[in-house]
C-alpha cells in the first residue's frame, strides 16, 4: 500500500477521496443520529396514543359483551389491550404485569379466523425477566399533556423501561368506569447501518473513486507527457511542442517548458552560427600566414612556422567541430547496442589494434548511433595507445546500462581523473600531436554520453585504467530487448580522419 501510494497519484486521490467520504459520513451520524432516535420514538409514542384512543372510542360505542374480542383484535405483536376495574396505583406491580402478558402469545379471535389457527408469536419486551432494582425506581404513573392526548378526559401515562425508551404504557378510564389498559414495546433498529446505508455508502465509494480516478488521469496524462519531453530533451532527441491544454497550472507548465525548448534551441542555433562564422574567418587570415611563411628563406623557421600553423588550423577545426555539437543534429533512433559496439571493436580490431570484446545478450537502446559510437571509439583508441590493448564489455541492468573499457596501460595519477576531461588538457608534455593529440577527444567523448543522459567514469584497476560508460535505461531491461527494434549496424570503414585532431 505504501509503494502504491507513493507511485500512483490517483490511488492518493482514490484514498483522499474515501477517507473524506468516511470523515463526512462519520460526523454526519454523530450530528443526526440522535436526531433521528428522537424522531422514531416521538412516532412510536404519537402512534401509540393515537391507537390508545381509538381502542378506548371503540370500546366506549360496543356492548360489554362484545370488549374481550375488541381487546384480542386490537392487540399486535408489539401491544396488549386489557381491561381492569380500579386505577392500577401500583406502577411497578403493573409494569411486571404488563411485561408479563407482552411475553405471551397473542390469542387467536375465534369469530375471526375459521378453524384453529397458531398462536402469534409475541415481541419479546426490551426488559424481560424480573423485575430490577432500576425498574422498581422508575417515575410512577404521569398525565399526559392536552395537545399530546387526543381524548377530553385525561390519561395516565408511564414508561415500560427508563424514559425515553421504547415500552410504555398508558391507562384511561372508560364512561362505564372501567380503565383500559395498553402496554407498548416495539423494539427499534438501533443505528443507522442498515443494509440500505451500507450499499448506499459503498455505492457512493464506488462513483467517488471512477471520479477520483478519472481527475487523476486528466491531471497525470499531461504531467507524463512533460516528463517524457524533458527525459528526451535532456538526452538532446528533438522534440516536437507539446499541446498547451488542460487546466490553467498544467497549460502554464506546458507554456514554460515549450518556452524553455524553444529558448535553448535558439541559443544553440545562435552558437553554431557565431562559431561557423568564426571558423570562416580564420581561415582566411591562417591561409595568407601560410602563404607569406612559404616565402620565409630559413628553412628550419619556415618548417616551424608551418607546423605552428597546421597546429593552430587543426586546433580551431577540433574546437569548432566539438562546440557545434553535430550530434544534436542526428537523429534518434532504436539500435542494437550490442552489435554497435561490437562492430566498432572489429573495426579496429581490422586495422591491427589489439582489441577484444566480451560477448553479451542483445540490449535495445534508443540513442543516436554515429555520435554514441564515436564517444566509445574515442575511448578505445585512447586505451590503445596509451595501453597497449583494449578489453570492451557490457552489462545492463534495470537502471543503467555499462560500457567498460579497460587497458594495461600505467593509468592515471588520482588527482588528474576529472581533470583529463577538460579541453585541450594533456598528461603528456610534449606538443606531439602524433603521441599526445590535441586533448579533446575525452571532452568529446563525455559531452556525448552526457547529451545521452549518461556519464564518463575512469578509474585506476592496479593493472590499468577502465573507463566506464553509464548509460540510463529508457525502459525495462527485459522489455527492451523484447520490444526493440534495433537497426542493423554495417560494418564499414570508420572515418578516423579526426582521431589525430581528438
Amino acid at each position: 500500500m505504501i509503494s502504491l501510494w507513493n507511485k500512483s497519484l490517483a490511488a492518493r486521490f482514490i484514498a483522499v477521496m474515501l477517507f473524506a467520504l468516511a470523515l463526512s459520513q462519520g460526523i454526519s451520524l454523530l450530528l443526526f443520529s440522535t436526531e433521528r432516535d428522537e424522531a422514531l420514538f416521538r412516532s412510536a409514542k404519537a402512534e401509540f396514543l393515537s391507537r390508545c384512543a381509538s381502542v378506548a372510542k371503540v370500546l366506549e360505542s360496543t356492548p360489554s359483551d362484545v370488549h374481550a374480542d375488541v381487546l384480542l383484535a386490537s392487540g399486535t405483536t408489539y401491544s396488549r389491550f386489557w381491561i381492569s376495574h380500579d386505577f392500577p396505583e401500583d406502577a411497578a406491580s403493573w409494569r411486571r404485569d404488563a411485561k408479563a402478558r407482552l411475553a405471551e402469545p397473542l390469542p387467536t379471535v375465534q369469530k375471526i379466523a375459521n378453524g384453529v389457527s397458531e398462536p402469534v408469536p409475541p415481541h419479546a419486551p426490551e426488559t424481560a425477566g424480573p423485575t430490577s432494582v432500576a425498574t422498581e425506581q422508575l417515575p410512577a404513573w404521569g398525565d399526559l399533556p392536552a395537545h399530546a392526548w387526543p381524548l377530553s378526559r385525561s390519561a395516565k401515562f408511564l414508561y415500560l423501561n427508563q424514559p425515553q425508551g421504547m415500552g410504555m404504557g398508558l391507562t384511561v378510564q372508560l364512561a362505564d368506569g372501567t380503565w383500559l389498559n395498553t402496554a407498548f414495546s416495539k423494539k427499534i433498529i438501533n443505528g443507522m447501518w442498515t443494509s440500505r446505508s451500507l450499499i448506499s455508502l459503498t455505492v457512493t465509494a464506488i462513483i467517488l473513486s471512477i471520479c477520483a480516478a478519472l481527475i487523476a488521469r486528466g491531471m497525470t496524462g499531461p504531467m507524463r507527457r512533460l516528463a517524457v519531453a524533458a527525459e528526451a530533451l535532456g538526452r538532446g532527441e528533438s522534440v516536437p511542442p507539446l499541446p498547451e491544454r488542460g487546466p490553467d497550472d498544467i497549460r502554464q507548465t506546458t507554456e514554460a517548458f515549450n518556452l524553455m525548448q524553444a529558448r535553448l534551441q535558439r541559443f544553440v542555433e545562435d552558437r553554431t552560427r557565431m562559431l561557423a562564422a568564426i571558423g570562416h574567418d580564420l581561415r582566411t587570415p591562417l591561409t595568407s600566414l601560410r602563404l607569406r611563411a612559404e616565402f620565409v628563406s630559413d628553412d628550419e623557421t619556415r618548417e616551424k612556422m608551418l607546423s605552428t600553423l597546421d597546429e593552430l588550423r587543426q586546433m580551431t577545426e577540433a574546437t569548432l567541430a566539438f562546440s557545434r555539437d553535430e550530434a544534436v543534429e542526428e537523429e534518434t533512433r532504436n539500435v542494437d547496442l550490442t552489435a554497435l559496439v561490437g562492430s566498432l571493436c572489429d573495426d579496429i580490431a581490422e586495422i591491427g589494434h589489439d582489441v577484444t570484446f566480451t560477448e553479451a545478450p542483445k540490449i535495445g537502446y534508443r540513442c543516436r548511433a554515429d555520435s554514441l559510437k564515436r564517444a566509445v571509439r574515442n575511448l578505445i583508441e585512447n586505451a590503445v595507445r596509451y595501453g597497449e590493448r583494449a578489453r570492451v564489455s557490457l552489462r545492463a541492468n534495470a537502471a543503467a546500462i555499462n560500457i567498460m573499457i579497460e587497458d594495461d596501460g600505467p593509468g592515471i595519477p588520482v588527482d588528474t581523473v576529472e581533470r583529463v576531461f577538460a579541453p585541450f588538457f594533456r598528461l603528456e608534455d610534449s606538443r606531439n600531436r602524433e603521441t599526445g593529440g590535441i586533448g579533446l577527444g575525452l571532452s568529446i567523448a563525455r559531452d556525448i554520453v552526457r547529451h545521452h543522459g549518461g556519464d564518463i567514469v575512469l578509474a585506476n584497476t592496479g593493472t590499468g585504467l577502465r573507463a566506464t560508460i553509464t548509460l540510463p535505461q529508457t525502459q525495462p531491461v527485459d522489455k527492451a530487448r523484447k520490444a526493440s527494434k534495433a537497426e542493423p549496424v554495417p560494418n564499414q570503414p570508420l572515418a578516423w580522419g579526426n582521431s589525430p585532431a581528438e
